[in-house]
C-alpha cells in the first residue's frame, strides 16, 4: 500500500513545487501584454525608462501624430516671444482650399477674417483640424516648405530616431496636389517610428507643459460651433464616447490615413506617475485605444519607481580607496544620494551596482593624492540589472541610473617631516625588495 501511494504523492509535490514557483516567478514582459499593433512602446514620463516595446524602431507614416511636431515648434515660438496666444493671422489661399475640401473635413476656416494662435492651435491639437496646421506652420516660418526645414532641424536637434516630414499635418503629399510643400517629393509620405513618437511626446510634454493643458480638453468652441476631442480616452468624454474614458489620460494625438492606418500618441498620470504609449497601424478607430488600454494598464499596474539603494550605499568589500601623502592611508567612499528607478514589481533582486572611478583622479598606483575633501567625487555609482532592459528614449537617459561616487571625509596632506620619512622608507623598502629578489635569483 505504502508502496502504490509514493508515485502520486511525488507527482501533487511536484505539481506544488511548479505552480508555486509560477507565483513567485516575475512575469517577463513578453508575456505580459499583447499589443494588437504593428508597433508599440510604453515609456516612463519622468526619466525616458522604456518599459515596453514592439518592433519600435520600425518607421512607419505617423498620419495626424506629425502634429506634435508642429505643436512643439509653435509652443517654442511662443516661448520665445516670437508669436503669442492673441497673435493673429488670416488664411491664404493653401490652408483655405483644404478647409473648403471635404474630403479634409474640419472646422471650416474663412478668408479675410483674423484668427487668433489659440483658436488655430486649438482647432489642431483637439480636432486634429489640417488648414489650421498648415496656417500656424505659414505663420510660424512664412511657409510650409520653410517650416517643414524647421520640422526635420528640431527632429534632429531632439534625437528622433527614423523621423521625416515632409508636411506640417501628416497627410500624404498625393493629398495636397500642387501645394506640396516646396524641397519635398510629390508622392512623399512623413515618417516616424514609435520610439520617435515616443520620444517627441516625452519632449513636448516636457518641454511644454502647456501642450497638455489644451489636449486634455474634451470640446471646445469654434466660431460659435462645438468641437470634441478625437481622443476618447479622455474621461469625462460626452455620449457614449464616455465607455473608452481612462484614469488619468490627458493627452496627446490621434492619427489616421489609409496608409497610416489608425495610430495613438497617449499619456496618462496616476499616483504621480506619469506614463507616454504609442500604437501604430491598428485595425480600427476602437482598436487604437483597446490597445493603449493595455499598454497602460500594463505600466501603471506592474511597474513603481522605488529606491533600491539609499544615499551613502557601500560596496561591502570596496569601502575605502588608497590615500597617498596624506596623514590617512585610506579614505571611506560611498554614494551621494539614493538609486532609485522605475521597476517591475518583485524585481529588486534583479539589481545591484558597480563603482567606476575616475582615472584621472588615480594615480598610477590607483591611490587620491592628498589633500582630499569631504563630498570630493571620484566616480560614480551605476545601477546594473541582470536581466532583460530596454534601455531609454533618450540618449542620456542610463544617467537616471548613476550618482556620483564620493568620500566620507577629508584627509589632510601630510607634513614635510613625515612625507621625507615615507619617502626615505619607500626607498630603502624597493632596495630591500630588489635584493631579495636578486638573492631567491641565486638559488
Amino acid at each position: 500500500m505504502k508502496t502504490r501511494l509514493k508515485v502520486p504523492f511525488i507527482m501533487l509535490i511536484m505539481v506544488l513545487v511548479s505552480f508555486t514557483s509560477m507565483l513567485t516567478k516575475p512575469i517577463t514582459t513578453s508575456a505580459a501584454v499583447d499589443v494588437q499593433a504593428k508597433t508599440a512602446i510604453l515609456v516612463d514620463a519622468e526619466t525616458g525608462k522604456i518599459l515596453f516595446e514592439k518592433d519600435a524602431d520600425v518607421a512607419l507614416p505617423p498620419a495626424s501624430m506629425t502634429k506634435m511636431m508642429t505643436e512643439y515648434l509653435v509652443l517654442e515660438a511662443i516661448k520665445e516671444g516670437k508669436i503669442s496666444w492673441d497673435t493673429t493671422t488670416q488664411i491664404t489661399d493653401y490652408p483655405y482650399s483644404i478647409s473648403a475640401d471635404p474630403a479634409f473635413s474640419g472646422v471650416g476656416l474663412k478668408q479675410n477674417k483674423d484668427y487668433t494662435v489659440r483658436e488655430l492651435y486649438e482647432a489642431m491639437a483637439i480636432n486634429s483640424d489640417n488648414a489650421t496646421t498648415i496656417a500656424l506652420a505659414e505663420l510660424v516660418a512664412g511657409s510650409e516648405g520653410d517650416f517643414v526645414k524647421m520640422m526635420n532641424d528640431k527632429a534632429d536637434e531632439l534625437g528622433l530616431p527614423d523621423a521625416t516630414f515632409v508636411n506640417s499635418t501628416g497627410l500624404s503629399n498625393t493629398d495636397l496636389g500642387e501645394n506640396v510643400p516646396k524641397g519635398t517629393e510629390p508622392n512623399a509620405d512623413n515618417l516616424m517610428s514609435a520610439r520617435s513618437a515616443a520620444l517627441l511626446a516625452y519632449r513636448l510634454i516636457n518641454d511644454h507643459p502647456d501642450a497638455l493643458e489644451v489636449s486634455s480638453m474634451t470640446t471646445t468652441e469654434f466660431e460659435g460651433d462645438r468641437i470634441e476631442n478625437l481622443n476618447w480616452m479622455l474621461p469625462e468624454m460626452p455620449g457614449y464616447l464616455s465607455q473608452y474614458g481612462y484614469e488619468g489620460m490627458d493627452g496627446l494625438k490621434t492619427g489616421w490615413t489609409d496608409l497610416a492606418g489608425y495610430c495613438f500618441t497617449g499619456t496618462a498620470e496616476r499616483d504621480d506617475q506619469r506614463l507616454i504609449s504609442v500604437v501604430m497601424k491598428t485595425d480600427s478607430k476602437e482598436a487604437r485605444f483597446e490597445e493603449t488600454r493595455k499598454l497602460l494598464d500594463y505600466g501603471f499596474n506592474q511597474f513603481e519607481k522605488k529606491e533600491l539603494y539609499p544615499e551613502g550605499f557601500q560596496i561591502e568589500d570596496k569601502k575605502t580607496v588608497p590615500v597617498t601623502k596624506g596623514k590617512e592611508d585610506t579614505v571611506e567612499i560611498a554614494s551621494n544620494g539614493p538609486l532609485t528607478t522605475m521597476i517591475e514589481k518583485g524585481t529588486e533582486d534583479q539589481y545591484s551596482v558597480e563603482y567606476s572611478l575616475d582615472q584621472s583622479s588615480l594615480n598610477d598606483k590607483g591611490e587620491l593624492t592628498a589633500p582630499i575633501k569631504k563630498g570630493q567625487q571620484v566616480g560614480s555609482v551605476t545601477l546594473v540589472n541582470s536581466k532583460k532592459n530596454y534601455g531609454y528614449i533618450t540618449a542620456d537617459g542610463e544617467q537616471n541610473e548613476s550618482v556620483e561616487l564620493v568620500t566620507q571625509e577629508k584627509v589632510e596632506k601630510s607634513n614635510w617631516f613625515m612625507l621625507m620619512i615615507g619617502a626615505i622608507t619607500g626607498f630603502f623598502a624597493d632596495i630591500f625588495t630588489s635584493v631579495v629578489d636578486t638573492v631567491k635569483g641565486w638559488f
